[in-house]
């Protein structure tokens, strides 16, 4: 083909109709994705109530969903490069639909953990395909910059919309309510997607090698167990037995992918210095944002005692951050640099957990808001540049694997953000002494999670609810910021998690 045929060719996929609508059914998905990630923050109160989970039952349910996103997002990345990515998003979508019903009508803790690592392996499915085909959708850097914009900004924004989208449904209906709206959204992403996605994929891909996908699960699963534990009970031999594996199976996966022809992922991508960079600080933004969200989320209805609503809008200013930030980050990054760009939304990150210390029981609402809306731009500046420099990077062919490397960057920041400091403020928070007289079985309750603290104290007088109460919410404010910063409220047991 002559150098004019490629122009023209390239002019017909630039102007290709249907584009941006195409674009918008993509960003649908990606958005939902994000938000069944701290969608679960909360609703926390209401599963503790109906599941009675223990706390470390409470993190695995909260987080194993972006676990096993982790681990399988890279493998899923190469099956789309494979097997075409428009195929791959559309399975994946049926499957995310219909795996929702599960989570939502499950029945013990031990049925709620399995639905929702089922939900990764869907999700995992999800999230790859879509960055990679913006990839092919957009030819022209202008048009591709402005629309890893809009997807970068409801990737970040996800996370900060899944407590508005959940505290709004908990209003009105049952916790299982937050996956079933599901269901309305993957009908609509497989019916238009069907006809306005073209497929893409690898011309010449190599098959598909099954130890790698096990190699890359099993040490991203090993890895993070073994952090999730360390954080929260310290290094004992389960925590450091799965550090070895998951260290072990990550080198083994990284040895095998430089000898393949045709790896899952092309480790020679990170000899480039921004490349690396980029997917570190993807992970280093995400990290802050779901950790900051999910324990906010908590924070406002357990300890501040607001309903479910009110504290889903009062986490909104964090997702408005993100899509201002996201849509302006192309333009940001051309008049300044995407360096700057980028330290500066890890700064604003850092500074809103910075200010989780000057949190206690009596903290005014103009504080926290001011803290969602910085980790909220800092997070779609970093997040949004970040991605488009991982997929402007590589070859067209590749576009699946960087987008599964941007991805796993993004679902290992959630996992760690809410693995790790909910492990200490969970190994901090244990520790609380309870008032006496409380019967045995109440102080077990209260000492697994700040939840069950708020419902097991619903049955007793009130003379000793006050006061457990109080000191649970103190202990939990504790895990979050120095005692020393901390103001002990008067004892209250208003809030019940029923309401």
């Amino acid at each position: 083909m002559t150098r004019t045929d490629q122009n023209a060719h390239t002019t017909d996929e630039v102007r290709r109709p249907g584009r941006w609508i195409a674009l918008a059914v993509l960003v649908l998905a990606v958005l939902l994705v994000a938000v069944d990630a701290t969608v679960l923050g909360l609703a926390t109160p209401f599963l503790s109530e109906d599941l009675k989970p223990t706390g470390t039952q409470l993190l695995w349910i909260g987080d194993v969903y972006s676990f096993v996103i982790a681990g399988l997002l890279v493998s899923m990345g190469s099956l789309g490069d494979r097997i075409g990515r428009k195929k791959l998003l559309l399975v994946g979508a049926v499957a995310f639909g219909a795996v929702s019903v599960l989570n939502a009508y499950a029945t013990t803790p031990e049925m709620m953990i399995v639905a929702r690592a089922l939900l990764g392996v869907a999700g995992a499915t999800l999230m790859p395909s879509t960055l990679a085909l913006i990839r092919n959708l957009f030819h022209d850097p202008r048009e591709r910059s402005l629309a890893i914009g809009i997807w970068g900004a409801m990737a970040s924004a996800g996370a900060a919309v899944g407590p508005v989208v959940g505290g709004f449904l908990l209003e009105h209906f049952w916790w299982g309510s937050v996956f079933l709206i599901n269901l309305p959204v993957m009908a609509v992403l497989v019916v238009v997607g069907v006809k306005l996605i073209p497929e893409s994929k690898n011309p010449a891909p190599g098959p598909w090698d099954m130890p790698s996908v096990g190699l890359s699960l099993v040490g991203m699963f090993g890895v993070v167990y073994a952090i999730k534990e360390m954080a929260s009970h310290g290094a004992g031999w389960d925590s450091i037995a799965a550090a070895v594996v998951g260290l072990a199976a990550l080198t083994w996966f990284v040895r095998r992918q430089l000898r393949l022809p045709a790896p899952l992922l092309d480790m020679r991508l990170f000899h480039h210095r921004g490349f690396s960079g980029a997917v570190l600080a993807d992970l280093l933004t995400i990290l802050g944002l779901s950790g900051l969200v999910f324990f906010l989320s908590q924070f406002l209805q357990l300890v501040q005692g607001r309903g479910p609503l009110e504290a889903g809008l009062a986490e909104l200013p964090a997702a408005i951050g993100a899509v201002t930030a996201g849509l302006l980050a192309g333009l940001a990054a051309r008049r300044f640099s995407v360096r700057s760009v980028v330290t500066g939304g890890l700064a604003a990150v850092g500074l809103a957990l910075g200010s989780v210390t000057l949190l206690d029981e009596h903290t005014d609402y103009p504080l926290l808001g001011s803290m969602l809306l910085v980790v909220g731009l800092g997070a779609g500046f970093a997040f949004t540049v970040t991605a488009d420099v991982i997929l402007s990077s590589v070859p067209k062919e590749q576009a699946g694997s960087a987008s599964a490397v941007s991805e796993t960057a993004y679902e290992l920041g959630a996992a760690l953000g809410i693995a790790v400091l909910g492990s200490i403020v969970t190994g901090v928070y244990r520790g609380f002494p309870t008032p006496s007289g409380i019967p045995a079985d109440v102080e077990a309750a209260a000492h697994e999670s700040l939840g069950g603290a708020v419902e097991s104290a619903a049955a007793l007088p009130a003379a000793q609810a006050g006061p457990l109460v109080s000191a649970a919410q103190d202990a939990f404010v504790e895990g979050m910021a120095p005692p020393s910063t901390r103001l002990r409220a008067p004892p209250t047991c208003s809030f019940r998690a029923s309401e």
